[in-house]
């Protein structure tokens, strides 16, 4: 829903906001802001205080899983659409976690494919797809992304060959290059980049606004980039000179 990531991208700038305020801002009640903010509360997100909700990430922080899973929807549908047109029946793919990713897992799961999904919710999806042979890592799974990660993880991933690796990120830009929240996950999307012979991310242009944390590649080491029309020109153009493949999905 765009009203609540405009909420979370004022809790980003601010750290508190305010009911009157937002209700103003938005054109909606201030009733339809206190649910709202109910519902951020209970994904973790804000305390909520008479009047308003103070931010509970930290800065820089992502956040959680449920309430990522509601932004850019219609553009996520559109990439993973358009991330699985590019992969050929037979293939090989590690899938990444994430909002974005498991939209690609979605779109796959009537092809005959060979995946490791790095997340429990595309294992869920593609758990009965009839030509899917799923494989799954070992490790530790990341409480309320539900992302596999850990030496376990890293190591079931370096045993391994793909044809393709569909990646997804916190942040991405010419400068900074793909970046990640999770440190732990960090290392687990660099595993899954180096056992692959083609790299795909796939990401709202959302992305392009945000750097995380923790650095896992420099845009030189991907070969497509699927996002959607949103993506700043700038970023587009220093992509395709670093030798990497934009395509806009919708």
């Amino acid at each position: 829903m765009d009203r609540l990531r405009a909420i979370m991208n004022a809790l980003r700038a601010n750290d508190s906001v305010s009911v009157a305020e937002l209700a103003a801002e938005h054109g909606v009640s201030e009733m339809t802001i206190r649910r709202d903010l109910d519902e951020l509360a209970q994904q973790g997100v804000v305390r909520r205080v008479r009047g308003g909700a103070l931010s509970l990430l930290l800065r820089g922080e992502e956040p959680p899983f449920g309430v990522r899973e509601r932004e850019a929807v219609e553009a996520k549908e559109h990439i993973g659409a358009e991330v699985a047109s590019l992969i050929a029946d037979g293939e090989a793919i590690v899938l990444d976690g994430g909002t974005t990713v498991l939209e690609v897992a979605r779109a796959l799961g009537g092809r005959r494919l060979t995946v490791l999904p790095l997340a429990l919710q595309a294992v869920s999806l593609l758990a009965t797809a009839p030509r899917v042979r799923l494989v799954l890592p070992g490790g530790e799974v990341r409480q309320g992304e539900l992302n596999f990660m850990g030496p376990l993880t890293e190591s079931s991933i370096k045993a391994l060959r793909f044809d393709t690796a569909v990646i997804g990120c916190c942040g991405l830009s010419a400068e900074h290059g793909l970046t990640a929240h999770d440190l732990p996950e960090v290392a687990v999307k660099q595993a899954a980049i180096a056992s692959a012979r083609r790299v795909i991310v796939a990401c709202d242009s959302g992305k392009f606004a945000r750097t995380a944390f923790g650095a896992v590649c420099p845009i030189s080491r991907l070969d497509v980039v699927v996002t959607d029309p949103g993506i700043p020109p700038e970023e587009r153009e220093a992509l395709s000179a670093a030798g990497v493949t934009v395509r806009q999905a919708g």
